[in-house]
């Protein structure tokens, strides 16, 4: 048989093909996309004569494609998300050959979706849950009284094809004032001669219009040959698969990304045999299982991580995604799969769900650095890599507050792959790192008064209100409990009828106690695990305050401030101010290059080491000493520390108990503070005291004298708790 057109031939006569899978669909076809509004914008074109374009079929003849290469039957029930997949069919022992559906696919699937089928799609302000509640099946049908000339629909069809559930039907039908007349599209294919059609109509009570729309549907699906197509009889693989992409290419619904996908599929090789189109979607349902609402993943997301993965040119194109960047993807792919899917775990732990997470592009870096430092079976160990966690988790929260991952998306990951490539050596993530890298752009990583005070609006359900809690209390231990958001001051306080308990009349209510951007939002939200939750609920908050015993200064709830409700608005006010110095201190790494201070400094004093104390500083070590003059804590005398700013370490030193190795949230916080200190130069230079007041809370003042050492400079400083910018280590 020569390649060229073919007779055209009936829809019906296409829906038979199908029925007999003499219609397949070849493992380079993307899956189906189309809406249910293009659907029915389809079968509206049909019924009003326009041509709906040529297709393109590949006739199979030869075994060895047969064997070696994947198809797919049309998919009739379809599910958003949930079933989106076409049926994989083994056609080694095909008696027959049969087409490969190469340019058309959609609009014949839309076609026997529409004649066969079912369509589900999320309804809007539903879960994403696999039931009728959130995607109701739904058919096809066309009203047969439909006048168009009363048409309100923006898409201005001439016929009335909707996809309706069993219960819109029924309310349709049976509404008293109910003007349709609707006709399930399916059953078209049962009148295919004009005795059928006729006793139809008779049986119906079909009206002149209305039989005449009906005969109109009838023609065009069993009389008019409508298909036309091309048929492609060449049987080399490259061949065709070059055909293709010419083909698709030009076709506006057809990405670069699903023509990616499509050579992929074509060179994936993976030791279990599974084609890609398969290892893609399991591995998009397996992520969609994490998180409560599950994570959604998308193939473009898998594909563009394998880019980032192992790709200096991380766009999407054909020629950047070769036969040999194929197979590297697929002789990874085990590694790759538990790389994304403990990351996405991992997320889970600290409290992220799929709503919390609007940019996913913002995962693809840790990822990224799961993958290439061998972390993927150790990063869900609660008791392994704590800073590196910490500081993860911190860049995620700051990335999601920041909108880094809002444009430009591959120059932005080009980027942070540079730098994750450049500090590989690090035993942490290389959070500041990351931060200078973009400091000074449009897209930054930077904290000012205007931006902190915008974030601190954010109301309890926003999709970013997660991230700020999480990034506020990154002291947080996160690995061993589950974090839930809730009000200090309870919601249930400031509804209308308590309100009118307190203050007797509307009049008399303060306005800010029903402006939800106060009690709704940032300042009057906390972090609270299972426990303390539990034990909160709408109690007010000056009594769960005492009969909990909360940690204050852990949970961010200032001092000496009345808890009373008629004193909202004052402990307002004073819960900002400390949630804005709170956010100022732990993103101060973006105001502070203490490796570029350090590098300065080493470059004045080349081949020189400052020794000071026990002879153990350098460049890069800063010595404290404390003294602790007051015993509060059931000891007291000297401790001494080493931070080493460069590797990110803290060694610290007691006379009675040795010398221990500190990870974890301890080296955030010494970190952050020498951050603090400007840089280290200007803190031995400045002449001023760096004092803070003494706690009088406790049986005795409890205060310490802090000796810092630094590159042979020595200074003192007095610091009161719990004011000291990082707790101590005991």
């Amino acid at each position: 048989m020569a390649s060229g057109f073919q007779p055209n031939i009936t829809i019906k006569e296409a829906i038979e093909h199908i029925d007999r899978r003499e219609y397949l669909l070849p493992a380079i076809q993307r899956k189906f996309v189309w809406s249910a509004s293009q659907i029915e914008t389809l079968f509206d074109s049909i019924m009003r004569g326009y041509p709906i374009n040529s297709f393109m079929f590949w006739h199979i003849t030869d075994n060895d494609i047969k064997k070696d290469f994947k198809f797919y039957e049309f998919i009739s029930e379809y599910r958003e998300f949930f079933k989106e997949d076409n049926p994989f069919i083994d056609t080694i022992s095909f008696g027959h050959d049969f087409e490969a559906i190469i340019d058309g696919q959609q609009r014949l699937t839309s076609l026997y979706i529409g004649l066969k089928g079912t369509y589900a799609y999320k309804l809007p302000r539903k879960w994403w849950v696999d039931d009728e509640n959130s995607l109701p099946t739904r058919q096809l049908y066309l009203d047969l009284a439909y006048n168009k000339d009363n048409n309100t629909d923006e898409r201005s069809l001439a016929y009335n094809f909707k996809f309706l559930t069993p219960n819109e039907y029924m309310r349709s039908t049976n509404s008293a004032n109910a003007n349709n007349r609707w006709f399930l599209v399916r059953d078209v294919l049962s009148l295919s001669t004009l005795s059928e059609l006729t006793n139809y109509c008779i049986n119906n009570n079909l009206n002149d219009k209305e039989r005449e729309v009906l005969s109109t549907l009838a023609q065009r699906i069993h009389q008019d040959r409508l298909i036309n197509y091309y048929l492609e009889c060449n049987q080399d693989i490259d061949s065709v698969l070059d055909i293709f992409i010419r083909t698709n290419s030009g076709g506006v619904p057809l990405s670069f990304s699903n023509l990616l996908m499509s050579i992929t599929i074509a060179n994936w090789s993976t030791a279990d045999g599974s084609d890609a189109r398969k290892s893609l979607s399991d591995l998009k349902h397996k992520v969609f299982s994490i998180g409560k609402p599950g994570f959604m993943i998308s193939e473009d997301f898998i594909l563009k991580t394998c880019l980032v993965l192992f790709k200096d040119n991380i766009k999407f194109n054909v020629k950047n995604f070769d036969s040999n960047t194929v197979q590297l993807f697929s002789s990874n792919w085990t590694r790759i799969k538990r790389s994304i899917i403990n990351t996405f775990s991992l997320l889970e732990v600290w409290g992220f769900n799929n709503d919390s997470l609007r940019a996913k592009n913002a995962v693809i870096p840790l990822i990224y650095y799961i993958y290439w430092l061998n972390l993927e079976d150790r990063i869900l160990k609660k008791t392994e890599l704590e800073e590196t966690k910490i500081m993860m988790r911190k860049w995620l929260c700051i990335a999601l507050l920041k909108g880094v991952f809002g444009g430009q998306t591959d120059t932005i990951l080009t980027k942070i792959k540079k730098v994750l490539d450049s500090n590989k050596d690090k035993s942490v993530f290389p959070l500041v790192e990351l931060v200078q890298e973009f400091r000074g752009q449009d897209r930054n990583f930077s904290f000012d008064d205007d931006f902190i005070d915008n974030i601190l609006k954010t109301q309890k359900d926003s999709p970013v209100c997660y991230p700020i809690l999480a990034l506020m209390y990154s002291h947080m231990n996160f690995e061993n409990d589950k974090y839930h958001k809730d009000h200090l001051h309870p919601a249930s306080a400031f509804s209308e009828n308590n309100l009118l308990k307190v203050y007797g009349t509307e009049k008399d209510i303060p306005e800010y106690y029903k402006n939800p951007e106060y009690w709704n939002g940032i300042v009057n939200l906390q972090l609270l695990n299972s426990g303390l939750n539990s034990s909160k609920k709408d109690k007010p908050l000056a009594k769960w305050l005492e009969d909990a015993n909360i940690n204050k200064e852990t949970q961010l709830i200032p001092e000496n401030v009345s808890y009373e409700f008629k004193d909202f608005m004052t402990f307002w006010d004073i819960r900002k101010d400390l949630l804005k110095r709170h956010l100022k201190e732990i993103t101060s790494f973006n105001n502070t290059d203490i490796n570029q201070v350090i590098e300065q400094n080493s470059d004045n004093n080349e081949g020189a080491h400052s020794v000071v104390d026990n002879g153990m500083s350098e460049n890069n070590i800063v010595i404290v000493d404390y003294t602790e003059k007051y015993q509060s804590f059931g000891w007291r005398g000297t401790l001494h520390l080493e931070v080493d700013l460069v590797n990110h370490t803290l060694t610290w030193m007691n006379g009675s108990w040795g010398k221990w190795n500190l990870s974890g949230s301890e080296v955030t916080r010494y970190l952050s503070f020498f951050s603090n200190l400007s840089n280290l130069k200007d803190f031995f230079d400045d002449n001023k005291a760096y004092n803070t007041p003494v706690d009088k809370r406790f049986t005795h003042p409890t205060n310490y004298v802090l000796k810092i050492s630094w590159n042979g400079r020595t200074k003192e400083i007095t610091v009161g708790y719990p004011d000291i910018p990082f707790k101590l280590p005991f």
